[in-house]
């Protein structure tokens, strides 16, 4: 990419970045877009403008930012949500603290050595260089003494990693033990999750076996347990009775609207009972659907009845009297055999895999190999439609595989534009399809709550952006453009990757640049969601719920927003040294995120589930992870420049792996089970053990009416006593 194309697509995605900002300041003042802009205040039942001025001023929003506290974020979103700034700010932290030395260091090293044009003029490149590529390492010369400075600017980015990711660790390690030493109590506090319960005698109910077993180990502590079940049939009648309500509510509120002064009467709405409403008899909506409330609401009542005496899995949730109780027993071993009793911390109830929590360890271990073999083969054969991408939307390549194309493509405006922005769009597009399916892989693995597969979601999506995106569009799009020059000189390919390889920075200069302008624009604005609201509103609204439902933001999304991170710093880690230059376009893209998440945390997203910021030793590892990617890149880089010295960077990267041992060690274990001394803090009331024990009883399970409970007491209590059982 020339100089030309780089600084149109550069000023053309601010140019966008400052529409969009500008679009948000006006939209979001107007009182009839609130519930798109300020969703979290409201839902929480306060006034957005509370305090606050409706300001004009486009840059308003940063300020509010910048004076909220990490006490507000944690109020707003969670501690989830205020691990996930840290993470931005950690590596905004290392960015700005490299490129103050690497800048003024690496440019005028790189920039005024000739490796480039010698190479050009001796035909050993597949074509002409661009002033961008001047300033990288692929234009100082091989072994020349320069190349001291890139091996000190290797040592300095790999010190200052490793002296933030530090602080950043302890910092959230400390805001994950003040969130679970809360004086507040929580549910999953007091719970712990068993897995693998040995089947029963036949004189004895599974409910009966969990009991006495953890009665008999805790006999002061045990409080009561829940017996898993199988919820397939009776999840599916109740939503279809909540289908049904909504479909209720919306008729009765469309038969309202059409009461009026010349027909009081109005006009009652009908609908077919066939597929999809488009086929079958056509009945009236509001008797239809009261009929087959009741009707579904006593097939409920049954299967609810069959499903907790006859369903029980071999898994279930045992509650405790106090936290450090708990604590201690999920992190005991239970039983002399492993595929027996195994316990765990029990997820937060919002976040519990109900169908994954009764799957066998063998079957876990089974579904975990299968699914692991699917990422593998997902990331091999990944690579051969990235580097299609990086073939066709390379503008030499188009065109020599699509002739007919030449004249348009020619032509100098519509050339300066696709050069711009083709490869990044479709890359980007290409990219979005991928968390979907790797989630429900996750899931597929019999991981029991949903910000555990979030987790592992965003793992696995990292090794798919080092392996395709990094090596993908960086190797590949080098060798396919110099595929001819390779074949006819196979000896040339040590010195083409070496005068190519930096090059490329150049592409995901404008990459970095397009996802923070226009990805960060379109995230503030909102858009597409105040589109889809308005929409929704005007012509599929008719109750408040429905309202309420078209403007719900959802959470932050870390399976997606996350992996989409973790990209952003391998790339920049990676071109650090190699193109100094990348080091302020991923500064702004992390310092601007900042900004923008932390904004949207305040007044939009609603979290859907809380893991005290356990997502946070999975970004420390992947930080790292790409830290020594980096590491390895360059000292095979730097062994390309034959420079004699190159060796002194073998030493950074067992450093890494012992600093993450180090740091593992000394952090992770608070991590992945509660301290005592945590769990053991004062709470501010008794805690109300029915609320927390009701808290993860499956909605479906409830009873509809308050005068079942006790025939729903007696069904949960089979053959068991009814203090303990469910």
């Amino acid at each position: 990419m020339d100089l030309t194309a780089f600084i149109t697509s550069f000023t053309t995605s601010f140019v966008i970045f400052v529409v969009l900002v500008l679009l948000f300041t006006w939209l979001s003042r107007k009182p009839g877009n609130s519930v798109v802009y300020y969703p979290n205040p409201i839902s929480k039942g306060l006034d957005p403008f509370e305090n606050r001025k409706r300001s004009m001023n486009p840059v308003g929003w940063i300020r509010e930012a910048f004076v909220a506290s990490e006490a507000d974020v944690i109020a707003a979103g969670g501690v989830d949500a205020a691990v996930y700034l840290v993470f931005l700010s950690t590596v905004l932290g290392i960015l700005v603290f490299s490129g103050v030395l690497l800048l003024p260091a690496l440019l005028p090293v790189a920039g005024t050595d000739d490796a480039l044009k010698l190479a050009n003029q001796n035909n050993k490149t597949a074509g002409n260089y661009s002033e961008l590529e001047k300033l990288a390492m692929g234009n100082v010369q091989e072994k020349s003494s320069r190349l001291w400075a890139f091996m000190l600017g290797v040592y300095w980015v790999s010190i200052v990693t490793y002296y933030i990711l530090w602080k950043s660790y302890k910092h959230v390690s400390n805001m994950r033990a003040a969130a679970k030493s809360s004086p507040e109590p929580k549910p999953e506090d007091f719970a712990i999750l068993v897995r693998d319960v040995p089947s029963r005698p036949s004189d004895q109910s599974l409910k009966d076996r969990v009991d006495s077993y953890f009665r008999s180990l805790h006999p002061d502590t045990f409080y009561r347990s829940m017996v898993v079940t199988n919820l397939k049939e009776a999840n599916k009648i109740y939503n279809n009775i909540e289908g049904y309500k909504k479909k209720l509510a919306h008729a009765e509120a469309v038969f309202a609207e059409s009461k009026t002064t010349g027909k009081p009467e109005g006009a009652r709405p009908t609908m077919r009972t066939g597929f999809l409403g488009l086929v079958g008899s056509k009945v009236d909506t509001i008797n239809h659907c009261n009929e087959k409330i009741k009707e579904l609401l006593l097939k409920l009542e049954a299967e609810q009845k069959i499903t907790l005496r006859e369903k029980q899995e071999r898994a279930a949730l045992v509650f405790f009297n106090n936290r450090a109780a708990a604590a201690s027993a999920a992190q005991t071993i239970h039983a002399q055999m492993v595929d027996t009793w195994m316990v765990s911390e029990a997820p937060e109830p919002r976040a519990v895999i109900w169908t994954n929590l009764s799957m066998r360890l063998y079957m876990r271990q089974i579904r975990q190999a299968i699914v692991y073999t699917l990422v593998f083969l997902t990331v091999v054969f990944y690579m051969i439609p990235i580097a299609f991408i990086s073939a066709f939307t390379t503008l030499d390549n188009l065109e020599r595989l699509a002739p007919f194309l030449k004249k348009v493509v020619e032509q100098p405006e519509i050339k300066t534009v696709l050069e711009a922005y083709l490869p990044q769009i479709v890359l980007i597009v290409f990219l979005a399809l991928l968390p979907a399916f790797l989630m429900f892989l996750s899931k597929s693995e019999g991981i029991p709550s949903e910000s555990h597969a979030v987790r592992a979601a965003a793992g696995k999506y990292f090794y798919f952006i080092v392996f395709n995106v990094f090596l993908g569009v960086t190797i590949s799009g080098t060798l396919w453009s110099s595929l001819k020059s390779i074949i006819n000189h196979p000896g040339d390919l040590i010195t083409l990757l070496a005068t190519s390889l930096p090059g490329n920075a150049t592409f995901f200069l404008t990459f970095v640049a397009l996802k923070f302008f226009v990805g960060y624009g379109l995230e503030l604005s909102r858009l597409v969601p105040l589109i889809i609201f308005h929409l929704k509103k005007k012509f599929l609204c008719k109750t408040e719920e429905e309202i309420k439902e078209a403007w719900a933001p959802g959470d932050l999304g870390f399976a997606t927003r996350v992996p989409s991170d973790m990209l952003i710093v391998t790339i920049v880690l990676c071109y650090s040294v190699i193109a100094p230059l990348i080091i302020p376009f991923g500064a702004i893209y992390f310092g601007l995120g900042w900004l923008v998440a932390k904004n949207q945390v305040l007044r939009v997203y609603i979290p859907s589930y809380e893991s005290n910021g356990r997502m946070w030793p999975h970004m420390h590892t992947r930080i790292l992870a790409a830290l020594i990617i980096y590491q390895i890149t360059m000292v095979g880089f730097i062994l390309i420049k034959k420079f004699l010295y190159a060796p002194f960077l073998f030493p950074l990267i067992p450093i890494s792996f012992v600093y993450a041992i180090i740091t593992k060690n000394r952090f992770y274990k608070s991590f992945a089970a509660t301290p005592l001394e945590v769990a053991a803090q004062e709470l501010k009331e008794v805690p109300n053990m029915e609320a927390i024990y009701a808290a993860y009883i499956p909605p479906c399970l409830k009873p509809e009416k308050l005068e079942d409970v006790e025939l729903f007491e007696d069904a949960q209590s089979h053959a068991t006593s009814r203090t303990t059982s469910f």
